[in-house]
């Protein structure tokens, strides 16, 4: 049975002293909600606060997860981060593909590919972002473009390595751009993606696997989203950088 899913990307945002300040409001709001056990909670710092955000959340039930890593297990490439770097400060899950590393560090299908074969060499969980741009939707285009992303990268995987696969999907066309992505629209491109997992690996692959979405989840919007059939939770960006929004949200469930 597939999982409800609520993570927290924080992209570049919060120093050392405000990570642990949002971690501390982020306990405090679970510990006074016991109603959150519906959803898994996940957290992505920065890479200089991940040690610590690990420490602090050992016996939570907040995951901390990264943002980002490299396809290499170690050599000639400054500024990256491991799989295995990773795993040695507690960290087992990874967000590849992120709509931001596509559009500004080149990042494409091949270097996906091999990203996850190495997140899943070394044990890791892999939530996989994917989604199409303004220009694809509006030439109608953005079920090709979807389609395109999650087979170049994923569909060589054998059926047993999706129990370690999240999907996220982010329609590109909706973050900041003024358009808005209805509920409607969430749904029918999550069926989308669940119909294509099962024509290569079968229901019960694409039954099991949770497909989040990423396009600007709120509060006010978290429920309706969250209730469609095919919405397993969300990938969140500014909503989760505030403890009150961000649980807000996994209560949506």
């Amino acid at each position: 049975m597939r999982k409800n899913i609520v993570a927290g990307n924080w992209k570049m945002n919060n120093d050392l002293a405000a990570t642990k300040t949002l971690i501390s409001e982020l306990e405090s709001q679970v510990k006074t909600r016991p109603d959150v056990s519906g959803a898994e909670m996940m957290i992505a710092p920065t890479f200089t606060n991940l040690m610590e955000a690990s420490k602090l959340l050992k016996e939570s039930d907040i995951e901390v997860i990264a943002q980002n890593m490299h396809f290499a297990e170690n050599g000639a490439y400054t500024g990256e981060i491991s799989a295995g770097m990773l795993k040695s400060i507690g960290v087992s899950t990874v967000i590849l593909g992120h709509s931001e590393r596509r559009e500004y560090f080149n990042e494409d299908d091949a270097i996906l590919k091999q990203k996850v074969d190495a997140a899943l060499e070394n044990n890791m969980r892999i939530v996989f972002c994917f989604g199409e741009k303004l220009e694809d939707r509006n030439s109608e285009n953005h079920f090709n473009v979807v389609e395109g992303q999650i087979k170049n990268a994923l569909f060589h995987l054998e059926a047993e390595s999706w129990k370690s696969i999240v999907l996220a999907y982010e329609p590109v066309w909706a973050i900041g751009t003024g358009e808005t992505a209805s509920p409607e629209q969430a749904q029918e491109m999550h069926a989308f993606i669940r119909n294509l997992v099962a024509s290569k690996y079968g229901e019960s692959v694409s039954e099991n696997v949770s497909i989040l979405y990423g396009g600007s989840v709120k509060p006010a919007n978290a429920k309706e989203i969250f209730s469609n059939p095919d919405v397993d939770g969300g990938l969140i960006g500014g909503a989760a950088l505030d403890a009150e929004s961000f649980m807000a949200i996994v209560n949506a469930f």
